[in-house]
């Protein structure tokens, strides 16, 4: 089983037990999280998709790292024959969600 889950303006597609990296969230460790803006769930041909969340459905997390860091990407700005150079970097934030559970709407 599947779903896709909506976080900090990107579409995830978590399964139980993945770890996933997103956008920072304003948790502290081992904090339990719920994502309510399902999009999508899937379970072998049975698929639920939202128009455009899936009422009553949430995906249950806990935080791994509640803030860290990516990788620096480097930004270099170039003008041919203007001497003009400009470098720049950029390390985006990032906190660390386990998936525990999908849980479906009551039918």
């Amino acid at each position: 089983m599947y779903a896709v889950i909506k976080s900090g303006g990107k579409q995830y597609r978590v399964a139980e037990g993945d770890t996933l990296k997103l956008e920072k969230l304003p948790v502290e460790e081992g904090q339990e999280i719920s994502f309510d803006e399902v999009l999508m769930v899937a379970d072998g041909d049975n698929v639920q998709v939202g128009t455009p969340t899936l009422a009553g459905c949430r995906v249950s997390a806990t935080t791994v790292e509640p803030a860290g860091r990516h990788p620096k990407i480097k930004i270099l700005k170039f003008r041919r024959r203007k001497h003009h150079m400009k470098r720049m970097g950029h390390r985006q934030w990032y906190s660390e969600v386990k998936i525990t559970g999908i849980h479906l709407a009551a039918a």
